[in-house]
Order: structure tokens, then C-alpha cells, then sequence
């Protein structure tokens, strides 16, 4: 995530250098290696602000739901790359994540760092106090073994395979809490930042074997963060506990977050369940991020008697890529007629405007929000169904059917199924499915379960796709333009893209060491998919709402401008800057509430919104 924002300045990162090393000899994960540089300047950060509230209560449980049960709990290999991944990879930190504030780095696992004169090294030293949950020591053998286990055939998993053997391709140790990692070519100090420091894997508690993905599918391991996994119910729930006396628990970017005993989430597979379930109090927040869920829905006696507050609270988090994913491996897509008439086939402008209340905004192209590195130059096709004929007749479908969709000589209509599996979406489509026959395009619109719907996405049996990958603070495209992850199953490039020219843009995109030559390759990145026509942009989202309980507690300044979402109760370095994990649950107020409700007693409803982040 690229922008941080600050309305004061800070003093920038304590600097301590090291005069002199004894000389010795250290094992690497490729052989043996000299010992630490002499002249390393290293480096932490305990002065930026702190964003967690000094009042937070520790204790209670956290009612969250998802809406499809987890294929597994590997954070690797098959059908690992879910919604629920969010919540098992940020159960482990990494080495460093971004402040929300500052867009300084910030300690996590390791509390110095520094940077190798070879501009490809970094250089960390672990907090002495990280343990793993079943209290392991963290130590720099969980790197040495995360790079084998990332290269290994056994977690079957290529774009990790790929990643950590190209991007990443040294780990070396120096003694247990000091080690470096070395990217595969040189890079900026942002960008060395931003792609090596990642998470380890507990060393002690895994075993690579033939049948690793089947044998440890459901297992649960030891972990850095403060949450570990307590109990799965197939098909019903996943409950978190607080890790009994976590090692971060004093430390300065930890202190006052993380306050729930447990976390538990249920899986209710309709939204509208889910809300009952809300109103009756049996989950404590609800996402209202869609238009009539915040206009409409939560105009019920819970909200008006001031049982359930409502936040509107603006950020400046990068904008996920939303829209129409077109599988170009597709005999129909293949065609870019095709694909171009789709573009101009969909009305999203009309279902923002209508539907969506005017709340979201027009996505031009992939992704937004990352300074430079997004290509403002171009916009999004617009709806025009004149224009969408021409192309489309320059693809053969020049007939038109008597239920005037069009067709081909052959007689074969012009349809495209949609793939979507978020039922809420369904009146969206819809409108667009209408909208699209004023140029004889037929939609079938196919909704699946979350879990069997990406699935069927990543084994490449969707002929278009419409969802979103989560945003980052800097565009990653290997994984999802590459052509070398097309026509493969659980890769990333759902779009199949097989373009020479855009592999070679991704090629010198990860190669680039100038920051400002980096950022213009991912505008040129942006500009040959433009041109591919295989992504249909559809909105983004400059803010996040929620309704919670008002036993449900947040900072004074409830979140960050980093914050996706209000109501998270793990770190949130994942997404690379660390804002999550700052609710708490007020057990006196919350008795208070149910009291209230019994007795026919109100508050005064509450409805905030916080422009304090917001744009111009």
C-alpha cells in the first residue's frame, strides 16, 4: 500500500552502527559463507506514533462469520489461496511491516535491520523475545528451512516455487537471531523493503514428505502472532484463541491491540442469514460497505435505538483490481473483437450511478491508489452498445437471434458466463446482463460458493470471472500476467494471458532497481493490458463502513488510513502495513445493551463518518 499520511513530522528511524564483527564462518542455506559485514548501519524504529487506545480491555469473544468453510489450513499448495487465508497468514508475522502513518518500516519478528552494500541484502536480528505459540524460540533456522520448504516440490505450489527461487535466492544465518535475505537482483531500498522481509515457518513443527498437502491439510501449527487456531468444526466454525502470555505483548507497536480471548467465525453461507444472525447479536460487526445495506438495511429498530452503531470512516489504501476477469484461453475470448465488444457492452456506469447509490467510483484500469505506479492516463471504456456490435461483427456475429442476441454463421449465439460468488452481487450482474442485450450480448450469470468458485477460477474452468484480488502497497504482476502461470491449474493468471510482450514488461518490472523506471514499467504493464482488453475495470471503494455493536470498542481515531477494514482483529500485515487488531469489547457495556433491550430502554442512534483521510 502506497500512500502514508501524516499531519506531523517524525524523526526518522534510530540508526545504530556497528564498528566491527569477529570474523567467523556461517552456514547458509546455499553453503558456507563469510561472517557479517563490518560497516552495516543497522536500523529500527521505535519513535513513530503509536495508533492503538491506552483504554482497550483485554478479554471477551469476537463473533465474526465467512460465508464458506475453508478448503484447508495450509497457507500453501492446493486451494490455499481462499478468503480465509487472510486470517491463517496473519496469524504468523513477518519481519517487518509498514506503519499505517509514517510509511516507515516497523519491527515485527526482527527489531533491527540493515542494508547490504550489494543493494540485493538485508540484514535482521530477531526480537531475542519471539516465540512460537507452543513456545519455541524464533530463530534464523525458520528462515533457512521457510526458503527450502518455498522451493520444494512437496507443498506443490509453483508460484511460490518460482518466487523463492528467483526473487529470493539466499538465506544465510550468522547466528540464531541473525541472519540476511538476498533478492535475486538488485533493487531499491523500497523495494528490498517491500519484497524480502517475509514470514518463516516453524521449522521444528513440519516435516516435507511425498504426501505433504494431504497430511497436513487440516493441520494446525505453532505461530508468531497473538491468535493461534483453537478449534475447527467442519462445515460450522474456526475459533482463534490469544496465544497465554504472547513474547509481543509489551512490545510498542503491540501494546493495547489484539484484545479478544477469542475470535470465533462461523460459516453462514447467505448474507442475509448473516445479518440476522447481526441483528439478534449473535455476531458483533457487519460490513455495510454496500450501498443498501448502509442506506437501506440498517434502517431496522437496532440502529434507530442506538443498540448498533454505524462508521463511515474514508481511507487511502490502495483500490483492489474489481471488475470482469476474461479467460482469453477461451475459444470465444480468444478473439480481441471479442473481448473489446465486451468491453463496451457493460453498463457499470449505470450500476454505480443506480444500484451503488453513486458510493463507489468508476475503476479506469487495473487497480488504483499506488501513486506512480498506476496509469492514470487511461479510462475506462464506456458503455456503448453501437460500438460494441461493430467489434463484435468483426468477430463473425453478425446475425442477430430472435431473442436479439447475436449470432455467427454457424449459428452460435453470442453468450459469456460470468462466474461470481457473492450473491449479493447477483441484482449487479443482472442489471448488467439487461444492459448488455442493447448489444446483443447474452450473460449467464453463475454463482458458486467462495471456496468452490475460486477454486473453479484458479483450475481455469470459468470463462470469465467477476472479482477482486486484495490490493498491496505496490502492484505484484508475475503471478497474474506472466505467461509461463497461464494454462496452468492454481496459478494466479486466471486470464490466461500467453502475451509476450506483457511477460517481458513483468520480466524487467521485477528486475528494476530505480524506483522511478520501476513505477513507469508498471504503467506500461498497465497500458499492454489496457490493450489486451481482458480485464473489464468495474469500481473501487475509497472508504470502509461497518455497523458494530456499541459493546464493540475503537480508537478515538478508529483506524488508520491503511485500514481495509474497521472491525479486524489480527495485525494486518499481510496486506504490508500493520493497522489491524484494535477493537476491544466493553463486557460492561455489552450487559448494559442486552439489559436495555429487555427493559424497552434506547440510546441515541450513532452514525459517524470520518473524512479526516479522504481525498480531495
Amino acid at each position: 500500500m502506497l500512500h502514508s499520511s501524516s499531519s506531523a513530522s517524525h524523526p526518522l528511524p534510530r540508526v545504530l552502527r556497528t564498528t566491527a564483527m569477529a570474523l567467523t564462518l556461517c552456514w547458509s542455506a546455499t553453503g558456507w559463507s563469510a561472517s557479517l559485514p563490518a560497516d552495516l548501519a543497522w536500523e529500527s524504529n521505535d519513535t513513530d506514533p503509536v495508533y492503538a487506545d491506552p483504554a482497550a480491555r483485554r478479554g471477551g469473544t469476537f463473533h465474526d462469520f465467512m460465508i464458506s468453510f475453508p478448503l484447508t489450513l495450509r497457507k500453501f499448495g492446493p486451494d490455499s489461496n481462499g478468503g480465509f487465508a487472510g486470517y491463517i497468514r496473519e496469524t504468523t508475522l513477518p519481519l517487518l511491516a509498514t506503519h499505517p502513518l509514517t510509511g516507515k518500516p516497523m519491527p515485527m519478528l526482527a527489531n533491527q535491520w540493515a542494508f547490504g552494500a550489494d543493494h540485493k541484502t538485508l540484514y535482521f536480528r530477531i526480537n531475542p523475545k519471539a516465540r512460537w505459540s507452543d513456545g519455541q524460540p524464533v530463530s534464523a533456522d525458520d528462515w533457512l528451512f521457510t526458503l527450502k520448504m518455498m522451493r520444494s516440490k512437496e507443498i506443490n505450489d509453483p508460484w511460490y516455487n518460482n518466487y523463492y527461487s528467483t526473487q529470493i535466492v539466499e538465506v544465510t544465518k550468522f547466528d540464531d537471531k541473525t541472519f540476511s535475505i538476498t533478492s535475486g537482483s538488485e533493487k531499491s531500498r523500497e523495494d528490498l523493503l517491500d519484497s524480502l522481509p517475509f514470514a518463516p515457518e516453524p521449522s521444528h513443527a513440519i516435516a516435507l514428505t511425498a504426501n505433504w498437502v494431504k497430511e497436513y491439510n487440516w493441520k494446525v501449527l505453532p505461530v508468531t502472532g497473538a491468535y493461534r487456531i483453537d478449534q475447527v468444526k467442519k462445515g460450522k466454525s474456526v475459533s482463534f484463541v490469544r496465544v497465554k502470555d504472547w513474547w509481543g505483548n509489551d512490545e510498542r507497536y503491540f501494546q493495547h491491540r489484539f484484545n479478544p480471548d477469542r475470535i470465533e467465525i462461523k460459516v453462514l453461507r447467505d448474507q442475509n442469514i448473516a445479518w440476522q444472525h447481526f441483528l439478534r447479536g449473535e455476531l458483533d460487526s457487519f460490513p455495510l460497505t454496500i450501498p443498501s445495506w448502509w442506506h437501506d438495511k440498517s434502517k431496522t429498530a437496532e440502529f434507530e435505538k442506538g443498540y448498533i452503531e454505524r462508521l463511515w470512516f474514508y481511507t487511502r489504501t490502495p483500490q483492489s483490481p474489481t471488475g470482469l476477469y476474461l479467460n482469453t484461453a477461451d475459444p470465444l475470448l480468444k478473439d480481441l473483437d471479442v473481448r473489446l465488444g465486451i468491453q463496451h457492452a457493460l453498463a457499470i456506469d449505470k450500476m454505480i450511478a443506480t444500484l451503488l447509490r453513486g458510493d463507489y467510483q468508476r475503476l479506469n484500469s487495473y487497480g488504483s491508489g499506488q501513486g506512480a505506479f498506476t496509469n492514470t492516463d487511461l479510462k475506462a471504456r464506456p458503455f456503448d452498445p453501437k460500438l460494441a456490435r461493430e467489434f463484435f461483427a468483426k468477430a463473425g456475429f453478425t446475425r442477430t437471434g430472435p431473442d436479439g442476441i447475436l449470432q455467427n454463421a454457424k449459428g452460435q449465439p453470442l453468450s459469456l458466463s460470468i462466474t461470481y460468488t457473492t450473491a449479493e452481487h447477483a441484482q449487479r450482474l443482472t442489471l448488467l446482463r439487461e444492459e448488455a442485450k442493447k448489444a446483443g450480448l447474452n450473460l449467464e450469470l453463475n454463482l458458486m460458493d467462495a471456496s468452490a468458485g475460486f477454486k473453479s477460477m484458479l483450475e481455469k474452468k470459468h470463462q470469465s470471472a467477476w472479482m477482486a484480488w486484495s490490493g498491496s502497497r505496490y502492484p505484484a504482476y508475475w503471478e497474474f500476467f506472466h505467461k509461463i502461470n497461464a494454462n496452468k491449474p492454481q496459478t494466479n493468471n486466471i486470464m490466461n494471458l500467453d502475451d509476450d510482450a506483457i511477460s517481458a514488461l513483468v520480466e524487467q518490472y521485477d528486475k528494476a532497481f530505480d524506483f522511478g523506471k520501476k513505477a513507469e514499467l508498471s504503467r506500461q504493464i498497465q497500458q499492454r493490458l489496457y490493450e489486451l482488453a481482458s480485464f473489464v475495470p468495474a469500481y473501487q471503494v475509497p472508504y470502509t463502513r461497518a455497523g458494530a455493536w456499541r459493546w464493540i470498542k475503537l480508537p478515538k481515531i478508529p483506524a488508520t488510513p491503511q485500514s481495509d477494514l474497521l472491525y479486524w482483529p489480527l495485525d494486518g500485515a499481510n496486506s504490508g502495513y500493520s493497522f489491524g487488531g484494535l477493537l476491544w469489547i466493553d463486557e460492561e457495556l455489552k450487559a448494559e445493551t442486552k439489559a436495555a433491550i429487555k427493559q424497552g430502554k434506547t440510546f441515541p442512534p450513532v452514525t459517524l463518518i470520518d473524512t479526516r483521510y479522504q481525498k480531495p
